[in-house]
């Protein structure tokens, strides 16, 4: 049958396909619509498998936030190039993704990719179509989500970097606290919100380096043990985000700026994605 430019273009606005793609899909199914469609999703496939080992070092990361200010995701899709990257057409399509994960909270990357991405598709065969439709390989490389009293996003310029920080209070002024400490994340990279939430391995390596350190410069063993400590104390304070320097004033800690902010105010929990 006559394949017309309307089919062509209807084809190609449902799937973001080349032009000439659509056309020889339609071609092939002999003008069957949806069948030309699983034919766009099969060549995805078969990208997407010689394209498995690349690495997708580029891409976009998204934090969003609910309408009640109560939830939030951050959500990184990598591709191979920043070409790919700052194509409009990605930057649409990553945050399509973004939407879907702020609709539904999934826990988890693998229940996002098993949502609907519309009527058809899941995310997951949506990614697939999208890979036969750029040529690159992509990955959903992270997502987080936070529920709290207020969740406040930041996104980085340029989206290679997003935060998310939750406070224990819905006031004005946890809100306007919370894109200060949203921003120190993204600048400090604290590894845990408090000494309590470092994990013990890391504890006892940091212990054992200082250690070692004090003995390679000559103190006595028994004084390695408190020089050890002391600098535990201070992985604590450059770590842990309410004990570090508040970057706008490192006269005061996070904790003392949000104090004086607002009585009892507090993070927590905090999450935060950057491009490797």
């Amino acid at each position: 049958m006559a394949i017309t430019a309307a089919d062509v273009n209807k084809l190609r606005k449902q799937t973001g396909a080349g032009m000439m793609d659509c056309k020889k899909a339609l071609v092939e199914t002999d003008g069957d619509f949806e069948a030309a469609v699983d034919v766009l999703r099969k060549k995805g496939q078969k990208v997407a498998a010689k394209r498995g080992d690349n690495e997708t070092k580029e891409g976009l990361i998204f934090a969003e936030t609910s309408e009640d200010g109560k939830s939030g995701i951050v959500l990184a899709l990598s591709c191979e190039t920043d070409f790919v990257a700052k194509n409009s057409d990605f930057q649409d399509f990553v945050k399509s993704i973004v939407n879907i994960a702020l609709t539904n909270k999934p826990s988890n990357t693998d229940e996002l990719m098993n949502l609907s991405y519309d009527e058809k598709l899941s995310v997951s065969e949506k990614i697939t179509e999208q890979i036969g439709v750029i040529g690159e390989k992509l990955v959903i490389s992270g997502y987080e989500k936070i529920d709290s009293d207020c969740v406040v996003g930041y996104n980085h310029p340029g989206n290679q970097l997003a935060t998310l920080v939750g406070m224990n209070s819905s006031s004005d002024a946890a809100n306007d606290a919370g894109k200060q400490v949203a921003m120190q994340v993204a600048a400090m990279n604290p590894i845990a919100l408090n000494k309590e939430g470092i994990d013990e391995a890391t504890i006892a390596r940091e212990l054992e380096v200082g250690k070692d350190l004090a003995i390679q410069e000559g103190k006595p063993a028994e004084m390695a043990e408190k020089i050890a400590q002391g600098r535990l104390g201070k992985f604590f304070k450059e770590n842990t985000l309410l004990s570090q320097p508040n970057v706008r004033d490192n006269k005061q800690t996070v904790q003392q700026f949000l104090d004086s902010s607002e009585s009892g105010l507090t993070v927590t929990n905090f999450k935060r994605l950057a491009l490797s």
